[in-house]
């Protein structure tokens, strides 16, 4: 079992930067794939970056590509998201998950844990 908290969002101001933490729970993080996904509303939940067990190999949507950066420290515990130069439609629930299965899986379905997300918003 796997407990996720998400920190870090908030208000900014378009153009600005945050960075989002989540925290895990338990001793075998780092045998977990990590990814961030955000949700609008009226939206589905969409695949924003994943990190690899190891944060040898990371993946992004081709809209944060160049603006978001994912990293993981196996030692904390901790996945983050740095978000620069965010954009009114960056404005979401940012979520994070652990997935077993897969090596950097970009599909909600194959996380097994979610945390309960974190309000971003971006505005004009």
């Amino acid at each position: 079992q796997v407990q996720l908290v998400e920190s870090g969002g908030g208000l900014v101001q378009a153009g600005g930067s945050l960075r989002l933490s989540c925290a895990a729970s338990g001793r075998t993080f780092s045998s977990y794939a990590m990814g961030w996904f955000r949700q609008a509303p009226g939206k589905e939940r969409m695949f924003v970056a994943v990190i690899s067990r190891s944060g040898g190999y990371t993946s992004y949507a081709d809209s944060v590509k160049g603006r978001f950066t994912i990293s993981r420290d196996n030692t904390k515990n901790t996945v983050y998201l740095q978000m620069n130069s965010l954009k009114p439609e960056d404005t979401a629930v940012y979520y994070c998950a652990a997935s077993s299965g897969g090596y950097a899986p970009v599909s909600t379905g194959r996380y097994d844990y979610w945390g309960q997300g974190t309000q971003v918003t971006a505005s004009s």
